[in-house]
């Protein structure tokens, strides 16, 4: 059974009345035994890269993603620009017509804004928050998280393979994977590091890096204030020190020298 619900504990999240009215899907059927050919303590980097592939190919099969001549696909596409290459990573952007105000990031590269995150920020909010979620990936942190959802989920039992290769998830361990990466956060360390990327990220675009702390003020304004309320919860609730982290970002741009916009 497909149940809708707003997804990944390392996205960003907020409430909004908005037009898209879908919220993102996830699989929530349960596996059975998974095959024990080879000890899940083996899974490589590539391995976990391999299944992350498969699973944003079942994120993108299952959620509304953005035809090319959407106003908010073409809008990402134009804050993206020159973006597909960028630190080492090959990244690919795209949006999906939901209300949910969030964005994720997988180890493959792999990018989704949903359409709640789009109508709720300007564009140098979504940038800001668009680098924090690169910035996840590119200090392993997506990577190490998928790689626990498969050990503690769907391969726990161990990875079964065919001449050496990983064999494909099963639609039911799509569906475990996902649950388990709806129950993860990431540490305040990794979050801090994710929020200086995110600041490094717009400097280097030529964007005004106050806009990294813009950007999480508005999903405290979203929250209706509070870091427990509404679909904030989840990302608020192991980081609620929030307020800090606009702070902190804040006194690095004017350190820098950098006004904050009007």
């Amino acid at each position: 059974m497909k149940l809708k619900q707003t997804l990944l504990a390392f996205a960003i999240m907020g409430a909004c009345t908005l037009t898209a009215q879908a919220q993102l899907k996830i699989n929530t059927k349960t596996i059975g035994s998974a095959a024990k050919a080879v000890q899940a303590a083996t899974l490589s980097n590539e391995d976990v890269v391999a299944y992350t592939k498969e699973y944003i190919t079942w994120m993108d099969e299952n959620n509304p993603v953005a035809p090319a001549n959407d106003e908010l696909a073409k809008r990402l596409a134009n804050l993206t620009k020159g973006l597909s290459s960028y630190d080492g990573l090959q990244l690919n952007f795209k949006v999906y017509l939901v209300r949910d105000v969030n964005a994720f990031a997988c180890a493959d590269g792999s990018v989704r804004v949903c359409a709640g995150l789009l109508q709720a920020m300007s564009d140098n909010e979504v940038l800001g928050v668009i680098g924090h979620e690169i910035g996840h990936v590119k200090n392993q942190d997506s990577k190490d998280a998928f790689r626990t959802a498969l050990l503690t989920s769907a391969l726990k039992e161990g990875v079964s393979s065919q001449g050496g290769t990983a064999a494909a998830l099963s639609d039911s361990q799509l569906g475990e994977v996902s649950e388990k990466i709806a129950n993860m956060s990431f540490s305040r360390k990794q979050e801090s590091q994710a929020d200086d990327y995110g600041y490094k990220f717009l400097k280097d675009n030529n964007v005004n890096p106050w806009y990294m702390s813009m950007a999480f003020e508005r999903l405290v304004e979203l929250s209706g204030g509070g870091a427990e309320a509404g679909f904030t919860k989840k990302l608020f609730s192991s980081h609620p020190d929030t307020q800090k982290r606009v702070a902190e970002m804040a006194k690095k741009a004017e350190k820098d020298g950098f006004k904050k916009p009007e």
